[in-house]
């Protein structure tokens, strides 16, 4: 499984980035699709998750601001990230598993200035 990150970018606080990460596989509609981030300095963190069935949990601290949807059409999971805060800076990262196996794109950057 390959996928693809994009979207990230500068913003001020306050504001809004939508990322997208695109899967090669066509089985993309059977399996929940993650996203994590990873702060310079921390570990990488679980942020949102959306479920084969559309199912959407989320981090506490997204909880409110960030919006995970797919789109089974074009393979895509989407994150809409709004109101955001200095301490969303990371480096964002798409997640899907099989069995035991965890696949990872290969991360979109998002900076916050305040």
């Amino acid at each position: 499984v390959q996928l693809q990150a994009f979207g990230g970018g500068l913003v001020q606080v306050g504001g809004y980035l939508r990322l997208s990460c695109a899967a090669s596989e066509s089985a993309f509609s059977t399996y929940s699709m993650y996203w994590y981030r990873q702060a310079p300095g921390k570990q990488r963190e679980w942020v949102a998750s959306v479920s084969s069935g559309g199912s959407t949990n989320y981090a506490d601290s997204v909880k409110g601001r960030f919006t995970i949807s797919r789109d089974n059409a074009k393979n895509t999971v989407y994150l809409q990230m709004n109101s955001l805060k200095p301490e969303d800076t990371a480096v964002y990262y798409c997640n899907t598993k099989r069995s035991t196996i965890n696949y990872w794109g290969q991360g979109t950057e998002v900076t916050v200035s305040s």
